[in-house]
C-alpha cells in the first residue's frame, strides 16, 4: 500500500472498505463494522493520487468512500472491478469527481451525501454575503493591524441589504434555503435563473407578501429570470449555487462581471469553477465598490494571484459544510451507502428527504445511490 500511512478498524473481517480520508464521529465506524467490513483509513491528511489511489486498492476491495478532491476515472473503476468492488461513496452532495458512466459500465454502485449539507452551506453563504456588505475580514485586519483609533463617520462603510434584490443562479436545495433567508432576514426581493421553475420558493414568497401585506408592510417579490445574465444585471447580490458541467464552467467571467453593478456582491459557495477567478480578482481590482465572499476555488489550494491581497474579498478555506452535525452526517450516510450495497439492501428513492437516516435507528437501505437505476438496483417501497 506504499509508505502512505493507513489505520486499520476490524482488521479480523474479510470485506475491505478503502476511506481515503479521516472522517469525523464515529457512528459511521459502527455502521462499516456492523456491515462486518475491514475498514482501512488513510492518515496522509492530504489529497492522494490516482497512483495511490490505485495501490492502495490493490487485488482485493469491496467498497471505498473518498473525496470531491479526487478525480474517480475509468482507470480508477476498472480497478475497482477488478479488485470485486461493489459501490463507492463521494464524501459529498456533488459528484462532478466521479465518472458516473465508468462506473455504472463497471457494475459500481455510486453514492453520494444529500440533504444534510443544505442549510449548512446556505448559513455559509449567507455568512459570506454579510462580510462582504459589511467589509467584516476587512474590519478585522484592520483591528488586528493596530490601526483602529477611535470612531469616525466614514470608516468602513458597507452596504445596507434590506429591501435590495438578490439573485440566485441555480435555485436547487441550498440555493432555495439561501432565498429564504436572504428574503425573510432582510426584506430582499427574489430574483433567480435556473433550468427548472422553483415552485416551492415562489409559493414561500408569495405567501410571505400575503403575510407581509396584512402586516401593513411591502410585500417582498419574486422573479424568474430568464437567463444568468438578467440575474447579474437586475441583482445587488448574486449568490451561485449550480452545480458544475460544461454550461457552468466559468460560467461568471470577464464579460459578465462587467454587467454587474458597481456595488455588487458576488457569493460562491458552490464549484471554484463556474467563476474565472483570475477575471474576478482583476475586476475586484479596478472595481473596489464591487465585493466578492469565496468559499471554492478554481484550482483548490491555489488562489489566482493577488486574491488574497484584495480588501474588497472575503475568502475562507472551503468550509461551507464544516459544522459538526454536517460533516458527521454526511460520514454517516457515505457508510450507509456502502453497507446497504454490500448488505443487499435496497435503495432508497427520497433524496428530499434523508433525515431518516441520521436518526438512531436508520432505514435498513442504501441513502442514496446516484447510479441505481443504471444498474437496476432494488428500490426502498415506503
Amino acid at each position: 500500500m506504499s509508505s502512505i500511512k493507513w489505520e486499520i478498524i476490524n482488521r479480523h473481517e474479510t470485506r475491505r472498505v478503502i476511506v481515503t480520508r479521516s472522517l469525523p464521529g464515529k457512528r459511521w465506524l459502527d455502521i462499516l463494522t456492523g456491515a462486518r467490513c475491514r475498514i482501512e483509513i488513510c492518515t496522509a491528511g492530504r489529497v492522494l493520487s490516482t497512483d495511490e489511489i490505485g495501490s492502495a486498492i490493490g487485488s482485493a476491495c469491496d467498497g471505498v468512500i473518498g473525496q470531491l478532491t479526487e478525480g474517480w476515472n475509468e482507470h480508477l473503476f476498472s480497478l475497482l472491478r477488478g479488485a470485486g468492488c461493489r459501490v463507492y461513496s463521494n464524501y459529498a452532495v456533488g459528484y462532478d469527481n466521479v465518472d458516473i458512466q465508468a462506473a455504472t459500465r463497471h457494475g459500481i454502485a455510486v453514492g453520494n451525501t444529500p440533504g444534510v449539507l443544505t442549510d449548512t452551506t446556505a448559513e455559509m453563504a449567507v455568512a459570506l454575503t454579510l462580510a462582504a456588505a459589511r467589509r467584516v475580514a476587512e474590519a478585522d485586519r484592520f483591528v488586528r493591524e493596530g490601526m483602529f483609533d477611535g470612531w469616525s463617520p466614514t470608516l468602513l462603510l458597507g452596504i445596507l441589504l434590506r429591501r435590495k434584490t438578490v439573485g440566485v443562479v441555480g435555485c436547487g436545495r441550498i440555493g432555495s434555503a439561501y432565498a429564504r433567508i436572504m428574503v425573510g432576514g432582510f426584506l430582499m426581493n427574489l430574483n433567480y435563473y435556473d433550468v427548472r421553475e422553483n415552485s416551492e420558493i415562489e409559493n414561500y414568497i408569495t405567501e410571505y407578501g400575503k403575510f407581509l401585506r396584512r402586516n401593513d408592510v411591502r410585500p417582498v417579490t419574486f422573479t424568474r429570470a430568464g437567463s444568468v445574465e438578467e440575474v447579474l444585471k437586475m441583482s445587488d447580490v448574486v449568490s451561485l449555487h449550480a452545480s458544475l458541467g460544461r454550461d457552468t464552467c466559468r460560467m461568471i467571467g470577464r464579460k459578465e462581471l462587467k454587467i454587474m453593478k458597481e456595488d455588487a456582491i458576488l457569493v460562491n459557495t458552490s464549484r471554484g469553477q463556474v467563476v474565472d477567478e483570475r477575471a474576478l480578482a482583476e475586476h475586484c481590482r479596478t472595481h473596489p465598490r464591487f465585493s466578492a465572499g469565496l468559499d471554492v476555488y478554481e484550482e483548490e489550494p491555489r488562489l489566482a494571484c493577488g486574491l488574497t491581497l484584495l480588501d474588497n474579498v472575503t475568502v475562507v478555506p472551503h468550509i461551507g459544510s464544516a459544522t459538526r452535525w454536517t460533516r458527521e452526517g454526511m460520514a454517516t450516510l457515505a457508510a450507509l451507502n456502502v453497507a446497504g450495497i454490500l448488505e443487499g439492501l435496497p435503495v432508497w428513492s427520497d433524496t428530499e428527504d434523508i433525515l431518516p437516516f441520521l436518526s438512531s435507528d436508520p432505514l435498513k437501505a442504501a441513502p442514496s445511490i446516484v447510479n441505481s437505476e443504471e444498474l437496476g438496483l432494488l428500490c426502498y417501497k415506503k
